[in-house]
């Protein structure tokens, strides 16, 4: 019912940037929370950053102040813009996006296929 495309991954160096897109299509009623995960080889999946309907943010303290999310409601894409990429933050990324579809009642969560990011020289 909904499918998540997500794009922008890619190998950069270290001290680089990137930005992540991820588009929601579908039989979308409402979009709620857009979050953006991550998972490195060996470790649990972890939460980097989240924008909810109204505007608000959080974000993974690995991240604040490199990381920038944000989402264009009219698209239905949530973003987010990288910089100041180390080594760490190598990963695949994954969107979640919280939605109510139409005709439906509850709110779900559902992911993109994750999109790889490798911060290499």
């Amino acid at each position: 019912q909904v499918q998540l495309v997500e794009s922008g991954g890619g190998l950069v160096q270290p001290g680089g940037s990137l930005r992540l897109s991820c588009a929601a299509s579908g039989s979308i009623f409402s979009i709620y929370a857009m979050t953006w995960y991550r998972q490195a080889p060996g470790k649990e999946r972890e939460l980097v950053a989240g924008i909810g309907s109204s505007g608000w943010t959080n974000y993974a303290e690995s991240v604040k102040g490199r990381f920038t999310v944000s989402r264009d409601n009219a698209k239905n894409t949530v973003f987010l813009q990288m910089n100041s990429l180390k080594s760490e933050d190598t990963a695949v990324y994954y969107c979640n996006v919280q939605v109510s579809v139409k005709g439906g009642t509850e709110v779900l969560p559902y992911w993109g296929k994750g999109t790889l990011v490798t911060v290499s020289s």
